[in-house]
């Protein structure tokens, strides 16, 4: 018994090392550059070593050299802090700012592009005021780029007036940087509210990004539509006050907005489609807040929007076969 614990104790110190400075050389490798990184590279791969060495030694050496590494990197770890003053990419430059006054929210640095291609824009920002007794609609859009599973999410707020208002939660790319999967576990992107006008962010994923873009409206009551409205407009004043990090896993765009529709219902259910994002319509229907008619086949078929089709409204280059009436 004594053997098969030694033997244990072996296996699970070797494991932590081993994925500890797994996990600190990528984050190494992510955030530091040249003659750094290769530095910084190399005295981990020296702590690693030492800490075998200690261990042989003596067991409780190899844990103590092992903690201190660990503080090492966690304190050099808590150094990387989110920034408001990169040089950002045009399209994600500015995130949304509002004001509250009564039932009148103003939004600032509402986008409005005139796209060119699916990178090229003729920039706009503009400001609306908008009344949240005049807001009659909400519709959930998921953007599908590759793998059906994996779906942006975005959130259109319809008024009576005919503007609808698209909120995103996006990765603040700085200019000429690429998002990666990997990169968004480990503190390399800034989070942004994107709020855009339909014209701009569904005419680009639509027409010039080529995505397969769906539009569902969901059943909300006129307070839980208020609420939610308002959630982002919350969300939009924290970001301008602290900016945060994105997180592929617990802050993209599905799971901020999954905090966000807590304050409509406090125990919404987790579940494994905030991950597989493609599956929102049938989680929201297992919620019984999705709209439409017939089977979810026919739902998701009715949602599709084509671009280049007859627009709901004029300049905006597609049509949205449903809405809430």
């Amino acid at each position: 018994m004594a053997r098969a614990l030694r033997l244990f104790s072996d296996v699970l110190f070797a494991l932590v090392v081993l994925l500890g400075a797994a996990w600190a050389a990528t984050a190494l490798w992510l955030h530091l550059t040249g003659a750094l990184r290769l530095a910084a590279l190399g005295a981990l791969a020296l702590a690693a070593a030492a800490a075998f060495l200690a261990r042989k030694r003596r067991r409780r050496a190899g844990w103590a050299v092992l903690a201190l590494a660990a503080l090492a990197v966690a304190g050099w770890y808590q150094t990387i802090t989110p920034r408001a003053d990169r040089d950002w990419a045009v399209d994600v430059s500015r995130g949304v700012t509002a004001r509250v006054s009564g039932d009148t929210v103003t939004l600032d640095n509402l986008r409005d592009f005139d796209w060119h291609s699916a990178d090229e824009a003729t920039p706009r920002w503009i400001t609306r005021s908008v009344d949240l007794n005049q807001l009659d609609t909400v519709d959930m859009i998921t953007s599908v780029w590759d793998n059906p599973d994996i779906a942006h999410l975005l959130v259109s707020f319809g008024f009576r007036s005919g503007e609808h208002i698209v909120f995103s939660v996006e990765i603040r790319r700085e200019a000429g940087e690429t998002f990666n999967e990997i990169g968004g576990f480990f503190r390399q992107f800034e989070l942004v509210l994107i709020a855009a006008t339909e014209r701009d962010i569904l005419r680009l994923r639509t027409d010039l990004r080529h995505e397969e873009v769906r539009m569902y409206p969901v059943l909300l009551s006129p307070e839980q539509r208020r609420t939610l409205f308002l959630s982002y407009v919350g969300l939009a004043q924290q970001l301008e006050r602290q900016p945060r990090f994105y997180n592929t896993l617990t802050a993209n765009c599905t799971t901020v907005v999954y905090g966000l529709a807590l304050g409509l219902k406090s125990d919404l259910p987790l579940s494994d489609k905030l991950i597989l994002s493609g599956r929102l319509p049938e989680y929201l229907e297992a919620l019984h807040v999705l709209g439409g008619e017939g089977t979810m086949a026919e739902r998701r078929a009715a949602a599709l929007l084509r671009p280049g089709a007859e627009a709901r409204h004029p300049g905006l280059g597609y049509s949205a076969a449903i809405r809430l009436k």
